[in-house]
């Protein structure tokens, strides 16, 4: 399926909350066509290393969103909440006369994660602590999942300040072991 891009510095995963504000004239057409489509479009990370010209700009892996909320904001512009439906492989990019990106994108299954949730411990109590202390992130959510163990580990690797090629790096893995291992040393 060719599908839109919307590239960021920051990466959303499967049942993840984010919220935009859209400005460029091509994304506000992407997330209008989204919308009167009632399909969504993929949150893709920027890759430093690429580049722009050749569309190795982006990583290849990203999440298909589908806008959940939107609103105009005081200063006028779009503001968007969406929300993370599965992770896509990215292939084939190209660029339309507005500069926006599409590509064909597979759905991949990322990792599997059989963890109970005891064995997470403390890291879901920390991230609880930072939906307790922080409402801009909680308020994005209906619900907290605190013991469901992949909800857990993909809030935690959206939320760091780690950067791109390590978050891809991790979300190649295809096994949650790695991330959980490395979330442990820094919340410990």
């Amino acid at each position: 399926m060719k599908v839109p891009l919307f590239p960021l510095s920051s990466h959303i995963l499967p049942e993840g909350r984010m919220a935009l504000r859209i400005f460029e004239p091509r994304y506000t057409r992407m997330v209008k066509e989204a919308c009167e489509s009632n399909g969504g479009f993929v949150i893709c990370m920027l890759n430093a290393k690429g580049d722009k010209t050749l569309n190795t700009h982006i990583f290849p892996t990203g999440t298909y969103c589908k806008v959940i909320d939107f609103d105009v904001l005081e200063d006028g512009l779009l503001g968007i909440t969406v929300e993370g439906q599965y992770c896509v492989s990215i292939n084939d990019i190209e660029t339309e006369k507005d500069e926006l990106r599409v590509a064909s994108c597979e759905p991949v299954d990322v990792w599997q994660c059989n963890f109970d949730i005891n064995e997470l411990s403390p890291m879901n109590e920390r991230l609880g602590e930072i939906f307790e202390t922080y409402q801009e992130v909680s308020g994005l959510y209906d619900q907290v999942k605190l013991d469901d163990p992949l909800w857990v580990i993909n809030r935690w690797l959206e939320l760091l300040p780690v950067d791109a090629e390590q978050k891809q790096h991790f979300l190649a893995q295809k096994d949650c072991k790695k991330i959980v291992a490395y979330l442990s040393q820094l919340i410990e």
